[in-house]
């Protein structure tokens, strides 16, 4: 179901980027193009797209890099697929459960990782780096990593028996793109009514350091409608490390836009114009609220990927606006 609204060319960039990608990520490397994945319908495989410009990231190129395993902890749910080029490698990020993931908690989502060495990504060669293990064994997924002042960091969302909710945020420092090290922050639990409804989440963080801060985006309640996107922030020379260090606003920062007709915009990473001059947000979004999603929101693929370029007001904060503005 698309409005036609969605077709007209906003900015220069064509709407909507990719269709029934959720979750997307996209990662503009020195090469020039820019890097598409996102969570394909059917979650059974790991697809990466390239383009020169974001608008042609729908017919671009592209290869399914990795598919889930017959059986196993890689076997389900290929979801939220991040990639990215660390230290000379080519690294990718996801979620995935195993066969009996959908029905029992214990076997939900865990993270793992996946490596590449060649110059371009898109290729079937790809190595398992397997599971990303965090001090606690439960359901955890949308895991990002940022390098700053040459440490590598990991950000992720998991649900901690022992706090209220369905998941949080945690950052920890990483001995290698796959190896956590050090100790674990509890970064963000919901708290704010805008991010407990329907279900009380955390997740999709995505990292963006300017204006002499690290700020951190992440989503909030319930896959339809009412997901949205807030904001954390911590000092550039704190430590990103103490809890202290880091602000959270009371408020979404983008939300479901009525007179833009797309609805739900969250899990959104970040990137800039070809020219690196303007700061770009690409997220996920639905054409439709909440009457036109039959069943169940997660099992509904028409989440569409969108972009668009976003200004930082006088205190250095992003100023999105609302999704579909420009």
């Amino acid at each position: 179901m698309l409005f036609l609204k969605e077709l007209v060319p906003v900015n220069t960039i064509k709407q909507p980027i990719v269709l029934q990608r959720a979750d997307p990520w996209v990662y503009l490397h020195t090469d020039g193009y820019y890097y598409f994945t996102g969570s394909v319908p059917g979650y059974q495989e790991i697809e990466v797209r390239r383009a020169r410009t974001l608008a042609g990231l729908e017919t671009a190129e592209r290869v399914a890099v990795w598919h889930a395993h017959s059986t196993g902890l890689m076997s389900q749910l290929i979801w939220a697929p991040e990639i990215l080029f660390l230290q000379g490698k080519w690294y990718i990020y996801f979620a995935a459960a195993d066969q009996d993931g959908e029905r029992d908690a214990q076997h939900h989502h865990r993270m793992f990782a996946i490596e590449c060495d060649e110059a371009s990504p898109m290729t079937t060669n790809w190595i398992e780096r397997g599971q990303v293990v965090t001090d606690q064994d439960s359901f955890s997924l949308d895991a990002t990593v940022f390098e700053f002042q040459q440490e590598l960091y990991y950000v992720w969302a998991q649900q901690d028996p022992a706090i209220p909710g369905n998941s949080n945020l945690y950052l920890q420092k990483m001995a290698n793109p796959w190896t956590l090290t050090g100790k674990k922050l509890l970064l963000s639990i919901p708290e704010f009514s805008w991010e407990k409804i329907g279900f009380s989440v955390n997740e999709g963080p995505a990292v963006l350091i300017s204006h002499g801060r690290v700020f951190i985006t992440f989503s909030a309640s319930a896959t339809d409608e009412n997901y949205a996107v807030g904001l954390l922030w911590a000092d550039e020379h704190s430590d990103l490390l103490d809890s202290y260090s880091w602000h959270k606003l009371e408020h979404p920062v983008f939300k479901s836009s009525s007179k833009n007709h797309l609805f739900g915009p969250g899990h959104n990473s970040f990137t800039k114009t070809p020219d690196g001059q303007q700061d770009v947000i690409v997220y996920h979004a639905r054409p439709y609220d909440n009457a036109g999603i039959e069943g169940d929101p997660l099992d509904n693929p028409d989440r569409h990927a969108y972009a668009q370029t976003f200004t930082w007001d006088a205190q250095g904060f992003p100023v999105f606006g609302e999704p579909g503005d420009n």
